[in-house]
């Protein structure tokens, strides 16, 4: 039974999956509303040290870069559309190979032109990020973002991060009014 999170809730990944060695973080969104105009989000992570920035631009993964450079985080590809049920986009995260500098993965997810096309996160629709189990695909916890987040086009859906020896999973919903740029900017990513 997965553990169903609040926003600012934490989970241990490792308590609820001992042994736990590989997730996939699958994220996922509907369209709400639109005038017309595609809606595209984009999931991203950052993978960040005890100061809260990336050791160099390798550590921001997205579409245009699917890979860290150790290969700890994998990014599933881009969903243009978010149509349908279930994710739309995922990361594969191998816990054993995440370099012991990086601290958290944070993920996030943009609205691809959102300010251009009008569009922002208040006209997203069932928006959620969950944690499965690289082995077998068990969910082993849920974050359903359920406020609604106005005229933001990027947000924090989550983060996995280490506690001791444990990795634990903590559920955010926090956004950004300034958009991608920002977001980017803010984990130390030269955009």
């Amino acid at each position: 039974m997965a553990v169903s999170l609040s926003k600012g809730g934490n989970v241990s990944l490792s308590k609820e999956a001992p042994g736990l060695k590989r997730i996939t973080l699958g994220l996922g969104w509907d369209p709400r509303q639109t005038d017309g105009k595609a809606f595209d989000l984009d999931a991203m992570v950052f993978l960040v040290n005890d100061q809260g920035k990336v050791r160099s631009d390798q550590d921001f993964v997205f579409f245009n870069n699917k890979q860290s450079a150790d290969g700890s985080v994998v990014h599933g590809g881009d969903n243009l559309t978010g149509a349908g049920s279930g994710d739309d986009e995922t990361v594969n995260i191998d816990l054993e190979k995440v370099p012991a500098d990086v601290q958290r993965v944070i993920a996030a997810v943009v609205i691809y032109e959102g300010t251009e096309r009008g569009q922002n996160f208040g006209m997203v629709d069932k928006a959620f990020i969950r944690v499965l189990n690289g082995e077998g695909g068990s969910e082993i916890a849920r974050f359903d973002l359920s406020e609604d987040a106005g005229t933001v086009t990027a947000m924090i859906f989550g983060e996995v991060y280490r506690n001791g020896s444990e990795w634990k999973f903590k559920a955010i919903g926090q956004g950004y009014n300034e958009g991608f740029q920002a977001l980017v900017r803010s984990y130390g990513v030269n955009a």
